[in-house]
Parts: structure tokens; C-alpha cells; sequence
């Protein structure tokens, strides 16, 4: 069974750095695209990033294009996202997510999905 593992929130202020980490057990990583999902209270999830298999393909959500770096290791099987320049608006539990399909930003493309990690940026 595939399980994906988000570790890496906390609480920082606007303007700071945090880097979330994903680890997937069980099947081949590498044969799956990657994507970062969050949801803010009262707000629906939302697509965040989202990478392919090989890494070579990117996709970015226009709020968090040129903040957000999506990368993977997949002799590790490992998902990042490098969350820079941080805004209280990025305030929202962070999923990661496993695709069997080609990477794409819809919530019903991702089959595998970890229980959350909490980032809080305050003002």
C-alpha cells in the first residue's frame, strides 16, 4: 500500500522559509507524479505544486509561482517543497499527494494522500 508521509510544518513569520518533506512507502516512487495540495480553515484543498515522475515537469499554483519549489529524490523517495518568502495567506494544512497518472492539479487525478502537516505564518 502506498502511504505518503508529510513532516516539516510549523509556525514562522511572513517573509521566513520552511521546507516540507514527503516520504512514500510502499510501491515504486518513481513511477508515480507528486503534487503538494493545502487546505486553509473553512477554504476548500487546493492545489499547491505538483512535479512528474522523472522531476523534468513542474507545475506551480500563480499564488505560489516564483516562492514554491516542488523537487523529489527518488532514490529516496522523497517529495520537497521549499516554501519561500512566506505570506500569512499560505497559512493552511499541507497534503501530499501520489498520482498514477501524468502530473496534473486536479484532486481526483491523485489516488495516495498523507494525513497533513500544519504550516501557520503569522504577521
Amino acid at each position: 500500500q502506498v502511504q505518503p508521509v508529510e513532516s516539516g510544518g510549523g509556525l514562522v513569520q511572513a517573509g521566513d522559509s520552511l521546507r516540507l518533506s514527503c516520504v512514500v512507502s510502499g510501491r515504486t516512487f518513481s513511477s508515480y507524479a507528486m503534487g503538494w495540495f493545502r487546505q486553509a480553515p473553512g477554504k476548500e484543498r487546493e492545489f499547491v505544486a505538483a512535479i512528474s515522475y522523472s522531476g523534468r515537469t513542474t507545475d506551480y499554483a500563480d499564488s505560489v509561482k516564483g516562492r514554491f519549489t516542488i523537487s523529489r529524490d527518488n532514490a529516496r523517495n522523497t517529495l520537497a517543497l521549499q516554501m519561500n518568502s512566506l505570506k500569512v495567506e499560505d497559512t493552511a494544512v499541507y497534503y501530499c499527494a501520489a498520482s498514477e497518472t501524468p502530473v496534473g492539479r486536479l484532486i481526483s487525478q491523485f489516488d495516495y494522500w498523507g494525513r497533513g502537516t500544519q504550516v501557520t505564518v503569522s504577521s
